[in-house]
Order: C-alpha cells, then structure tokens, then sequence
C-alpha cells in the first residue's frame, strides 16, 4: 500500500522555512484515509458500544484490544467497498456528520439502531422529528467540523486503475486478516459476549445504520408503491335478527401508553380516575404488543400474522383487518392525529386531524386527542349500518410528554418541560409521562360518553396502545429497543374495553367471564380476530382459538 505523506507546496518550495500548518495539505492514499477515519469511528462514535460491551475494562483488556482491531477492521471493510478518490470526501463527510448524530441519540436515549429503528426515522414527519432537535445537537456538530476540515485538506493520490484494483483488493484482505486475529485473540470472550448480549451489534456505529439502511432499502425497492394483497374477499357479515339496530365499534389505538403506569393495572397513581368510574369498563392488565415501534406495530396488530407468525414482508404486503371489514360491508373510518395508519388503511376513508386549525385543541404545531371526538357525531348514520371507526392518537407520544395535555392536567409536578429528556430530573420525566396518561384517561371517558348517547346504534369500544415506552430504567429512554431484547416497559401495553347493554345483548357476551379472562396474559394477537367475531363476520381469515370473546359468548 503506497502513502506519500506531505505536501506539494512544500515539495516546490526552495529554502528550508517550514510551512505554516494550516497551509499543508497532505498527500495520502484512499486506503490510509479509510484506516484513518475507521480508527475515528472506533475511538470517537462508539461511545454506547464500549460502555455496553466492557463492564470492567482494565480487567477486560483482551477483550478491549480485541474488539477494537475487529470494530476498526469492519468499518474498514465496509468503507473499502464504497470509498475511492472520486467519492471519498462527499461520502465521509455526510457520515462524519450523520455518525455523530446516531452517537449523540444513542448515548441520550439509549437507542438501537436496527432496521426498525432506521425505518422509524425515514418514516417520521417534520413535527415529530422536530421535537428531536435541540441545542445540544451543535455540540456534536461543531466538533465534526475538525476532521471534516482535515478530510477536506487532504489530497488524495492518484493511481491507474489496475494499480488502485491490486492495492485495494490487498487493503481489504488485510483488514479481513486483522479483523480475524482481533477474533481469534479473545475468541471465548466474544462469543460469550456475542451470545448473551446480542443487542452490542446495534451499537457499533456506524456500521449498525449503515447495513440497517442496506437492509431497509432492500426491503422496500424503489419504484411505485404496490397495491395490497388481498385476505378476506370472502368475508360477510353474519345475519341478525330483523330490526335490530347497526353496531357501531370505535378503536381506539393509543401512542406510547405503558402498562406498568395505568392505574386500572395497579399503578401507585390513579392515572386513569374516569376510567375507573365507567360502568362496565373491562380492563385487561397482562397485553404484550407486537412491536416496540409505531411502524412496526400497527401493521402488525391489523394483520391475521401478528406477531405469533411474524413476517414483516407478508404483514406489510397484505391488506389489513380494515380491509376484510370492509369486504364483509362493514364501512370504515380512520380518523388521525399522528403521523398516519402505516398502510393499514389504503384505499380507505381517511381523516387527518393533525394540521386542524382548531384554537381550542390546537397550537399550530400538534392537536390536543380530543380533535379526534370534535365533530365526530357528523360522522354516524345509521343508514350505514355496521360501523368501525379508529381514533389514532398521539396520545404519550415522547420526549415532549409535557406537550400532550392541556394545563388542567398538570396535576403530578414538577414535570420536565424539555425535550432533551437528558436535561430533566427522572422523576420530572415521570411526571409528565403519567399526566399524559391522565389526559388519555379523561379522553376515553370522553369517547365512552359519546357512544352512551348514540340511541340509535348498539355502541362499544376498545382502547389499547401500539407499544410502550422506556422512562429512564437501564438506562433507556422512549421506544423501538429491538423486539428480542426490547425490555418490558416497551412491550406491555394497557388494554380496556367498554360494551353498552344492547351490544351486549346482541353480541351475546358473558362480561363475567369476559373479566375472567381478562386477567389472563394477551397479545396484539387477539385483536384480528376479536374484531372480526365481535363484529359477526365471517370468513377464513377468522381464527377462533385467538378470539378474545369465543369463550364467552352465548351459544343460545
């Protein structure tokens, strides 16, 4: 591997006067720069790998060296594929920038970056990404600029193409050498490592966004989007007697409620006061979600997959639970105040509340749950028989839980009023998760009130959450940790449903063995096919064994 370290204007100098510094520019072969910045990335942007991976260091300092040679060995690699003297400096510098970034959020929220997570932020919207943004971002930034500017000082050498062909398929052998004796130097220690802690490989950055991307643009080839498979052409609606009235369902999918702090579940706080005085109301106190993301899990919970048999491409290419309602005649709604139904609505009425205008419920930026009720009686008539409508809310949604509730509820203080949640006293951070909740609470009551009025309609309705969220414990803020090591707080989400007495009595439910059961562990898994036997459809797609109701429902 040829390197000319120097610089020209030296070279062309005549005398001996050294030249200032900041007037060299070096001379380097593309293969020492990508040594070089991979050496960076180790020392620099891994903060959140070395703090995980090395408990003790000093007494782990085998393991230490080793995984320093393999780390800088594989960002190698991956650099030595795409790096040449043409693209080099474009291409690091956006990686310098993006790397620190990744390693900022890492190290504040105690994030993962996979394929989910990746995809979580291609997907995000300009208000959800902007509460990301904070001063502190031009920490990492500015301290970037240093080896963007040196990046932008060398020259690169220029080769022949055969000569540049040889010298890199030789670096990058190399660097398949190194990052194979960096294995073998603490094998035992690795694989250990490797076994037990799986989640350590979401961390190396930026390696970790790096194939996360590759496997994200994989997935999702470009060109135009493809229309959903369909499931459940066969479905119909079950006859009922003749002059009953229409059922009317309203679910309500909530953002980022955790079951550990609802209080129906036995929180140490009475989040969820309203709620508790609804006649009728079931909570379920043992839900498990079927992701630890939006994007992942409202595709999953609407699909007849869920995550018993998950298979992201299936879930993603099929149509949803809405679809076969909608095929058994059943009309839909989905009303919106988040940022939209990640497929499991196309082609379907949709309502986007979230750019309301309204004074009251809206400050230019995010609308108040409650735009979700404002004027939804206009959309009921009977004349359209069986309805299903979805309240998407914005619900807990993080870091700005402070900005999730109108002041009336700031009833647990102080609360943290900063969306770098690293700026805030845990305790602060609670607070104002749980005076969401609150507001979630009075929501529901809201919604529960409502349907109570409906004389023309046998009313009920379902609230459960798309995933939970990390407060702090191990270390961890928000959501989207990788399902497989995702810690509870993530994963166990609330769960309760309100039926007035006709829906009852036409649905033929036992509510007390509905509350029997209630106590029993459940899933996303459940709600494909509770839906569809709650509704009285038909069809192949109905599974009976995973119907929440099955086991309590009349056979009179």
């Amino acid at each position: 591997m040829s390197t000319i370290v120097g610089s020209q204007e030296a070279l062309n100098r005549k005398d001996d006067r050294p030249i200032a510094w900041w007037k060299l520019r070096p001379v380097i072969g593309s293969e020492a720069l990508i040594l070089l910045c991979s050496l960076f990335f180790s020392m620099f942007s891994n903060g959140a790998f070395w703090h995980s991976a090395l408990a003790h260091p000093l007494e782990q300092w085998r393991l230490a060296i080793s995984l320093f040679l393999v780390t800088t060995a594989l960002h190698a690699l991956l650099l030595g594929l795409v790096v040449n003297r043409w693209t080099a400096k474009p291409l690091l510098t956006v990686l310098f920038l993006v790397t620190a970034l990744a390693a900022h959020y890492m190290s504040a929220y105690g994030v993962y970056l996979d394929a989910d997570m990746l995809r979580n932020v291609l997907h995000t919207d300009s208000k959800e990404s902007s509460e990301l943004l904070s001063p502190l971002l031009l920490i990492p930034i500015v301290l970037t600029l240093v080896p963007v500017m040196a990046l932008w000082r060398i020259r690169l050498l220029k080769r022949n193409w055969h000569r540049a062909l040889a010298i890199r398929s030789a670096f990058l052998a190399m660097m398949a050498m190194v990052a194979a004796a960096g294995t073998l130097l603490s094998f035992q220690d690795i694989s250990s490592l490797v076994r037990n802690h799986r989640e350590v490989r979401y961390l190396v950055t930026p390696a970790n966004y790096i194939v996360a991307l590759s496997n994200v643009a994989l997935a999702s080839p470009p060109g135009p989007k493809k229309a959903l498979l369909p499931i459940g052409t066969d479905a119909k609606e079950t006859p009922r007697i003749s002059g009953g009235k229409p059922r009317l369902l309203v679910l309500v999918v909530g953002e980022t409620a955790r079951a550990q702090n609802w209080g129906l579940n036995g929180y140490a706080r009475q989040t969820t006061p309203e709620l508790a005085k609804v006649d009728g109301l079931i909570n379920f106190s043992q839900v498990s979600s079927c992701g630890t993301s939006t994007e992942v899990s409202l595709p999953c919970m609407f699909s007849p997959y869920g995550r018993r048999n998950y298979n992201e491409e299936e879930i993603r290419s099929h149509q949803s639970l809405l679809h076969v309602l909608d095929h058994a005649g059943v009309t839909t709604l989905w009303r919106d105040n988040q940022s939209g139904c990640k497929g499991v609505c196309d082609g379907l009425p949709i309502q986007h509340l979230a750019d309301a205008k309204d004074p009251d419920l809206c400050n230019g930026k995010r609308c108040l749950d409650e735009i979700l009720l404002k004027d939804l009686r206009a959309q009921l008539s009977p004349s359209k028989g069986d309805q299903v409508i979805v309240l998407h809310q914005l619900g807990n949604h993080g870091p700005s839980y402070f900005e999730r509730y109108p002041s009336r509820f700031k009833r647990f203080t102080p609360t943290c009023e900063n969306s770098e949640l690293g700026e805030c006293e845990r305790q602060g951070i609670v607070n104002a998760y749980d005076n969401a909740l609150l507001y979630t609470d009075h929501f529901l009551a809201q919604a529960i009130g409502l349907l109570e009025s409906q004389a023309d309609y046998d009313t009920a309705l379902i609230y459960v959450s798309d995933h939970g969220e990390s407060l702090g414990e191990k270390g961890l803020f928000l959501h989207g940790v990788p399902y497989s090591i995702a810690p509870a707080e993530q994963t166990r989400v609330p769960m309760a449903m309100w039926f007035s007495p006709g829906f009852v009595q036409d649905a033929k439910l036992d509510t007390a063995c509905l509350r029997h059961e209630a106590t029993e562990p459940v899933s996303h898994d459940n709600l494909f096919p509770s839906i569809l036997g709650l509704m009285q459809v038909s069809t192949r797609e109905y599974q009976p064994a995973y119907d929440l109701f099955a086991k309590c429902r009349s056979r009179q």
